[in-house]
């Protein structure tokens, strides 16, 4: 029989709802957020907007929907996106933007998905005329999900914002861990808005809350979102229940992110003092973990599996990498068990290749 799961680092879109923020959306108030009547959602969208340093917000139910329509403000069918090979936009949206947008999308290899201000701006071709395809906005994804929960410098996000401005292009932020980033490097969340024309950040990973992000930019912008999130079948009615959990995670889930990055470094540290080749300690900035387990004769899916033989649960990200993600329901006894446990496959791994 499998062992019974310990840690569960699939993803920290597993958390759930705290005792607290229970209490919180029990006692919400609610109206009908489609004709902008829910006092909980203005609140949130208010919050969340001063805190990226934008003028306006708009509470969407899925952080896809909101990256999807906030491409849809900057790009109109046949014109393209710019970003990594590794974005989430082009990953893990099933081709959302091509689908219901018409955009079409140009990327570059990044390493980690660190962004390359250089090559960014190389690719974009603001008017393509009737030949090419122009250039209607560029995605820079912060953290970085699949590059590892990379942060992207500030220095960089500005120098792209700068050239972008200087040829009309609009820059797009997936903020999804936005918050991690923040509580990473000290960064106060309104420099990185200043630093793109949109803004999406999730509520519902590792801030606990059951669902939701929201999409931030100007007044006008965020009005022509929400005939986008209407259309696109995301128009909410009383949906201040869900707004509450957002607010209580800003104000009580926030700075506790930093527990997430410490225990995700130490695992970080203790496999890659073990197994250099495997992993990078000094790659792990915030709560995600990526291995590369084939210098260890592992195929990830393999890997994964025999984690999860031993109560660790983990994510293949490609054939030859695994992906773990701490979040508030994992604790130190938990994590120090993934440690335990990924030390011994590597072991294993290393000794059956001889």
């Amino acid at each position: 029989m499998a062992a019974p799961t310990v840690a569960d680092l699939r993803s920290d879109t597993l958390t759930r709802p705290t005792p607290g923020m229970r209490e919180a959306m029990v006692h919400a108030e609610v109206g009908d957020d489609v004709y902008g009547e829910d006092p909980t959602v203005a609140l949130l969208e208010k919050q969340v907007a001063a805190l990226i340093g934008h003028e306006a917000a708009l509470f969407m139910p899925t952080g896809s929907m909101a990256n999807q329509v906030g491409l849809a403000l900057h790009a109109g069918p046949g014109q393209e996106i710019v970003t990594d090979h590794l974005a989430h936009v082009l990953r893990a949206e099933l081709g959302a933007a091509a689908a219901h947008s018409g955009i079409s999308a140009r990327s570059w290899v990044a390493d980690r998905g660190l962004l390359d201000v250089d090559t960014f701006l190389s690719v974009v071709v603001p008017d393509g005329g009737p030949y090419q395809v122009s250039t209607a906005c560029v995605v820079v994804e912060n953290t970085h999900n699949f590059g590892g929960g990379t942060v992207q410098p500030l220095a960089d996000l500005q120098a792209l914002r700068e050239g972008t401005r200087a040829v009309g292009v609009g820059v797009h932020l997936d903020g999804a861990r936005l918050w991690n980033a923040h509580v990473a490097t000290g960064v106060p969340l309104a420099d990185y808005g200043a630093c793109a024309d949109t803004v999406s950040v999730c509520l519902s990973k590792g801030l606990g809350a059951p669902v939701g992000s929201v999409l931030t930019g100007s007044a006008e912008q965020m009005a022509r979102a929400r005939v986008l999130r209407k259309r696109m079948g995301g128009g909410m009615r009383q949906v201040g229940i869900l707004a509450a959990a957002g607010r209580y995670a800003l104000e009580h889930q926030l700075a506790r992110l930093a527990d997430d990055h410490a225990r995700a470094r130490r695992v970080a540290e203790a496999v890659g003092t073990a197994y250099p080749l495997v992993v990078d300690p000094q790659t792990v900035q915030t709560n995600i973990l990526v291995l590369d387990v084939s210098p260890a004769g592992w195929a990830a899916a393999d890997f994964i599996a025999a984690a999860a033989g031993e109560g660790v649960l983990g994510y293949a990200t490609d054939a030859r990498r695994v992906r773990f993600v701490w979040h508030l329901d994992v604790d130190d006894p938990m994590s120090a068990h993934a440690t335990e446990v990924l030390l011994e496959l590597l072991g294993r791994g290393a000794d059956d290749r001889g």
